[in-house]
């Protein structure tokens, strides 16, 4: 009977089919263990992860900024970690935890077959103790529909090997000291003192419940944001210390008898000062340590999650602290008038198209329509409100917000980017990549380019002065037309458009007039303005059109910053400059930033750069940033140059002293989304009060007075004598009855001779019109 049975066609094909399956389950596993999916750290690796030590980054004074670290040894111990603590994660996490071998394997055929069979991506579950050490000590990698399960067969291989090497006890210690709690808070030492104020060796059967209930969902169970339902978690914690026999009934209920006191303290490690700053240092070491000039004795790459490395940076805390909180000061007050400048006509909420495009970005709108759903389908999905907390200047506060909601305010964020530079050596002394962190990740420092508006100005001027222009050289500031440019009509702020005002160059410039830069570039030649700028230091491709003049071209902060620095540094531009020197933990020399064998290359000449200083101090002293004396009252020896770009979109302020080159920017991350007004978005507006407020706190501080009371050196008497004129005058009468326009073809001839701007548009060579 039993032979018929499986003599059964379907029996057969059933029994082949299982086997097939049995095959391929095992030789997908297979295709893990060995490393098909990725390296899958070696029992020798994990044996050192103990072993591990935070690498160190520290300011050009050696203070520390921040870590980077998976096992940070200076964390608690072991003894440190009180027995209610230990007893409520078991309970609560994982109750055979010192029965298994680091996985639960039930959980984990639960999760294969739900999620393979029947594509339930919420399945999740499985996830021992060992388990979530080993996925917070390697992290995850996207492995599309496959990745949850590669994960977590992945973790569970680490899992057990990390139960060959370690005791229990270390594995617990490693847990504690890893695993993220809320508030964007990793380690129960750093929770602890956050949330508590305490150490944890410390903490109260109630306190220790709170914190361990809080790893079920960081955010939806954070003690300061809901404190109630936070509280009734905690009480799920301390049943399950009853039920499973680590406390009594009576302990229990008193323990849940107690209200969640909190003595919050807001700082967090992870976070705390310079955040855009550590992640590009994180990045930049990480692309160095991968070259094999720099690769540890026994030929192995170094990890900067656990050598235990120093990194010396050139940032100076101090003056990073001051930087941060004058971007936090004015860009509180800026957005509030921003916002109630568009009142209702704000475009984060009439704009469908910018609303509609940026919605399109976001992964959970990605995910909606990977999964086939209609349009219609998705909005509905995205417009369900639920309880967030949504980032403001003052105070975050928590609503029902849905996705849409949440997207719209922080569309009205405006954002900000900062950098100081020594102009010597390039070292970086500030650094500010947006307003903050937490939410807004994306660093304008090192990778926005935007319009720079007014402040490319100077490139042009310098080239001028540099190809035999005199200071004194007047230009009309009229408006002119430009015919074969499509009637383009260059404009000035104000509508200035005097037709027998004059202004000299240095006037021209500190006022930022439009209509005067585009005809000194034409006069010297757009050639010789990009060639000049490239050897400054701008190192994007600026295109060949007149409107750059204007600042239309997109840069970074960086390389601006860099350019401005040769005007304090003998006309050579400096590299910015991040790291000094990184050692091992042992104090050896790993990598020096050596200063280079050959001498920077003076781009232009000393006289260049002297007039090029007395125009962009007039710039402070009477042009367009009156406001750094008048409104900040900052007596210290600057000059700089404000930008603001077409429809009000960016605001831009580079200042200068001798001794530091300081270059900020504001503007919403939207590029569509520009400010209402030119009142408000002028650079002189948005971006310098950032760096009056950060002067202000220099001068204060006795410790950097070698740079807030450096003086410019005293330019030639040649350059004093070319710059002694009217800065500006008015036609005559004779003159305009003589020396009027030239008519058009008598202007076309001299233009041609001379190599005008626009003979290079499209390969032609084009006729100049005026």
């Amino acid at each position: 009977m039993l032979k018929k049975f499986f003599k059964n066609k379907w029996v057969k094909r059933i029994s082949y089919l299982f086997l097939f399956f049995i095959i391929v389950v095992a030789g997908f596993y297979a295709s893990i263990y060995v490393g098909f999916w990725g390296e899958v750290p070696t029992k020798k690796e994990l044996s050192d992860l103990k072993q591990s030590q935070a690498t160190q980054i520290l300011d050009k004074d050696e203070q520390l900024i921040g870590k980077f670290y998976v096992f940070d040894r200076q964390s608690v111990t072991y003894n440190d970690l009180p027995k209610p603590l230990i007893d409520a994660l078991v309970a609560t996490e994982d109750v055979r935890f010192y029965e298994h071998d680091g996985v639960d394997n039930q959980s984990l055929l639960r999760v294969f077959f739900k999620t393979i069979l029947l594509s339930d991506e919420s399945s999740g579950g499985g996830s021992t103790i060992t388990l979530q050490l080993a996925k917070n000590s390697f992290g995850r990698k996207d492995y599309g529909s496959l990745g949850i399960v590669v994960n977590k067969i992945r973790e569970s291989i680490v899992a057990q090997r990390m139960e060959d090497i370690y005791s229990k006890k270390d594995i617990l210690t490693m847990y504690f000291n890893t695993v993220p709690f809320s508030d964007n808070t990793y380690g129960i030492e750093s929770a602890s003192l956050k949330f508590f104020n305490k150490h944890t060796k410390e903490l109260s059967l109630p306190e220790a419940a709170t914190l361990v209930g809080s790893l079920k969902a960081n955010h939806s169970y954070n003690p300061r944001l809901f404190p109630e339902r936070s509280q009734l978690r905690r009480d799920v914690v301390l049943q399950q210390m009853v039920k499973y026999g680590y406390l009594s009934e009576k302990e229990g209920s008193d323990a849940m008898q107690s209200k969640i006191e909190l003595d919050y303290q807001y700082y967090a490690p992870n976070q705390g000062v310079a955040p855009y700053f550590r992640e590009n240092i994180k990045k930049k070491v990480e692309k160095l340590l991968k070259d094999k000039d720099y690769l540890k004795p026994d030929g192995s790459n170094y990890n900067i999650y656990r050598d235990g490395l120093k990194i010396y940076t050139t940032l100076d805390l101090t003056m990073q602290k001051y930087a941060e909180e004058a971007m936090q000061k004015h860009m509180a007050k800026l957005q509030q008038t921003y916002e109630d400048a568009y009142g209702n006509r704000a475009p984060w909420l009439t704009n469908k198209k910018i609303l509609e495009s940026n919605l399109k970005k976001l992964k959970r709108y990605q995910q909606l329509q990977a999964q086939d759903l209609s349009e219609a389908q998705i909005k509905d999905s995205l417009t369900v409100k639920k309880e967030v907390e949504l980032f403001e200047w003052n105070e975050n506060k928590v609503v029902q917000a849905s996705t849409i909601d949440s997207l719209q305010h922080y569309l009205k964020f405006l954002n900000s980017g900062m950098v100081a530079l020594d102009p010597e050596n390039g070292a970086v002394r500030a650094y500010i990549g947006g307003i903050d962190y937490r939410y807004f990740k994306y660093d304008h420092v090192s990778q926005s380019k935007r319009q720079v508006g007014s402040t490319f100005k100077p490139f042009v001027y310098t080239a001028a002065i540099e190809n035999g222009m005199e200071p004194c050289t007047y230009f009309p500031v009229k408006e002119v037309t430009y015919t074969d440019m499509d009637d383009w009509t260059p404009k000035n702020a104000g509508g200035l458009n005097d037709p027998d005002l004059n202004y000299s160059l240095e006037k021209a410039l500190s006022n930022s007039v439009n209509t005067i830069a585009v005809k000194v570039m034409n006069e010297v030649g757009i050639e010789k303005v990009i060639d000049l700028a490239h050897k400054m230091g701008i190192e994007s491709e600026i295109e060949e059109v007149p409107s750059i003049a204007l600042g239309t071209e997109n840069l970074g902060l960086l390389e601006l910053a860099k350019a401005y620095t040769s005007f304090v540094n003998e006309s050579k531009p400096t590299t910015p400059l991040f790291i000094t020197k990184i050692e091992d933990k042992n104090g050896n020399l790993i990598f020096e930033n050596e200063p280079e064998e050959e001498e920077p290359e003076q781009v232009y000449s000393d006289y260049t750069r002297q007039v090029m200083l007395e125009f962009m101090k007039a710039t402070i002293n009477e042009g367009t940033a009156t406001r750094i004396r008048n409104i900040y009252g900052l007596s210290n020896d600057i000059a700089g140059k404000t930008g603001t770009t077409q429809d009000n979109k960016d605001g831009w302020f580079v200042g200068i002293t001798p001794k530091l080159v300081t270059v900020t920017w504001v503007g919403n991350d939207d590029q569509r989304i520009g400010f209402s007004s030119t009142g408000i978005g002028q650079g002189a507006n948005s971006a310098l009060p950032i760096f009056g407020e950060f002067m202000q706190e220099l001068n204060r501080d006795e410790d950097f007075n070698s740079i807030t009371q450096a003086k410019f050196e005293t330019p030639d008497d040649e350059v004093l004598n070319d710059l002694d004129c009217e800065l500006s005058k008015e036609d005559g009468f004779f003159k305009k009855l003589f020396g009027g326009e030239k008519d058009k073809k008598e202007f076309k001839k001299e233009k041609k001779k001379k190599g005008g701007i626009f003979s290079f548009l499209k390969g032609k060579k084009e006729e100049d019109d005026e």
